[in-house]
């Protein structure tokens, strides 16, 4: 009969022990699956998908209070009120803004509906380049809504102005409209009993006041910079002045800072155009008046000796040096100080007003500049009072 044991078990001598048994453990390659629980399967939950636009992210401007979006019309965050600024950065543009800006601008023209090519290019590339905020972008959608304001949006110069204060074109109606009554007014109040006898230069002033009067709104209005950078190798004189506000006292927007130099820069730039249009407007005004002068004299010899012709040249470049220094000084303080500073936040929220005000004050400016400029053209010499006879 054969042996059941183990071959190794032949080998064990009576005296020796036997080997301890070594279990062994066989794992399994795969663990073993469980069952499927009874509540494994997913719940029956009705879910229904919401589609939604696929939209830019949401930057930190619109979050953050400290970056200037949000709302600000006027980017007041990045405001330096005190009439200086830090003059850091690229020549007072604030770069660091620049990415939170073109977010937002993007952001609010994807909740226009509105694409980038839609917008025009200088206002596009200044989206891109973070130089407008989206405000701006809102602005310029509602001021397309209406037929007049989408024609005046096609020029540079006015879409700058009506982006940065959208009672621009109102406010050049209000100069325009009240000046030829209220430097007439101020004619006869300075002249009285010789109001007729000046009355050539009466008409001159008027004349040179109607070519003028645009002029001393559109110059200092403040504005929304869309002009591309400079060239590498412009100047320096050129750079300075291309990065000097419109505005001495404007508020910087979103993005934007202007240095004391930068802000007195404004007054010299804007001094030297408004001489070029107050000589040249006198030009045209004197030259109108001689010309009148000189069909009554042809009609009426008797007016020879009474009337004299008015000095074109002494009198067009007094005109043009009081453009440059008392309507300079007057009219940017009118728009960046009283207008931005001082009756937009106070009344931002009723335009009607906020009309009726700048409609008073540019009328009282207007007339007072009337009043000084019959004294100025007194003290220099280019106006005589006329005596009585």
């Amino acid at each position: 009969m054969t042996s059941s044991l183990p071959p190794s078990s032949s080998l064990c001598t009576p005296s020796s022990q036997p080997a301890p048994l070594q279990p062994r453990i066989h794992l399994p390659s795969q663990p073993p699956r469980l069952p499927l629980l009874p509540f494994s399967r997913a719940l029956p939950l009705r879910l229904r998908m919401i589609t939604r636009p696929i939209l830019p992210a949401l930057p930190h401007a619109l979050s953050s209070p400290a970056s200037g979006g949000g709302g600000d019309d006027h980017g007041h965050n990045n405001n330096n009120s005190g009439g200086g600024g830090d003059g850091e950065g690229d020549a007072g543009h604030g770069d660091g803004d620049g990415p939170d800006n073109r977010g937002e601008a993007l952001f609010v023209l994807a909740q226009l509906g509105r694409k980038l090519e839609s917008l025009p290019s200088d206002l596009a590339a200044a989206v891109e380049g973070g130089r407008v905020t989206g405000e701006i972008v809102r602005r310029f959608n509602q001021l397309e809504a209406s037929a007049l304001f989408r024609w005046l949006l096609q020029f540079r110069g006015f879409r700058e102005r009506l982006l940065a204060d959208d009672l621009f074109l109102a406010k050049l109606a209000m100069e325009c409209g009240v000046g030829v009554i209220a430097k007439t007014a101020a004619e006869y109040e300075k002249r009285r009993e010789n109001f007729v006898k000046e009355i050539d230069i009466v008409i001159a002033d008027v004349v040179m006041a109607i070519v003028a009067d645009f002029m001393l709104v559109y110059l200092p209005a403040p504005t929304v910079s869309l002009q591309p950078p400079l060239a590498r190798n412009a100047g320096a004189i050129a750079n300075f002045f291309h990065n000097c506000p419109d505005n001495a006292f404007q508020i910087a927007l979103a993005g934007r800072s202007f240095s004391l130099l930068q802000r007195l820069g404004a007054i010299l730039r804007n001094g030297a155009k408004l001489f070029a249009v107050g000589t040249t407007a006198s030009l045209i005004g004197t030259g109108v008046t001689n010309a009148s002068i000189k069909a009554r004299k042809a009609v009426d010899k008797d007016l020879e000796d009474e009337v004299e012709d008015i000095p074109v040249v002494s009198t067009s470049v007094a005109y043009g040096v009081y453009m440059a220094i008392s309507s300079n000084l007057r009219y940017q303080i009118l728009a960046g100080v009283i207008e931005q500073r001082m009756l937009e936040p106070l009344l931002h929220n009723h335009k009607l007003l906020l009309s009726a005000m700048c409609f008073a004050v540019r009328t009282g400016n207007t007339f007072l500049g009337s009043l000084l400029w019959v004294d100025y053209a007194r003290w220099v010499g280019v106006q005589k009072v006329q005596e009585e006879a």
